[in-house]
């Protein structure tokens, strides 16, 4: 399969697309409470929750840039690497609030089915196709 998946092969379906979206929903429930026990501040959990969703502004380059930076701002790679350092490493708690909401927001999207984008389009994600079907 290459990047440009085309149609719905090679999509996830059926159980294994309702275990990752749960995977989804269990993200989201772990980083909200890990982030209750912080004692930070719940107005800043609101105001960046989409945060992430800026990434959307690469479609405006293309969908080949857009999918980049959807799933750069959408992996959960440099947040549990950020959620490491801010609390094994004792550092800032702006470091480990950050992170906990980036992850609550990647967690909230997979429940919802927003997977990680093919460059096909924005519809087009590795938890399957999302948005209005195309006429075949």
């Amino acid at each position: 399969m290459t990047d440009t998946m085309s149609g719905t092969a090679g999509a996830v379906t059926g159980g294994v697309r309702t275990l990752l979206r749960l995977e989804g929903l269990g993200l989201l429930v772990l980083a909200v409470l890990l982030y209750a026990n912080t004692n930070l501040s719940w107005l800043a959990f609101a105001v960046f929750f989409l945060a992430p969703d800026v990434s959307f502004l690469g479609y405006l380059a293309g969908p080949r840039v857009g999918a980049i930076a959807y799933n750069i701002a959408h992996d959960t790679f440099i947040p549990i690497m950020l959620v490491v350092g801010g609390y094994f490493l004792a550092a800032n708690h702006i470091v480990l609030a950050t992170a906990l909401i980036w992850l609550a927001h990647i967690g909230f999207d997979r429940a919802l089915g927003y997977g990680l984008k093919y460059e096909a389009g924005f519809g087009f994600t590795h938890l399957g196709r999302v948005g209005k079907a195309t006429p075949t």
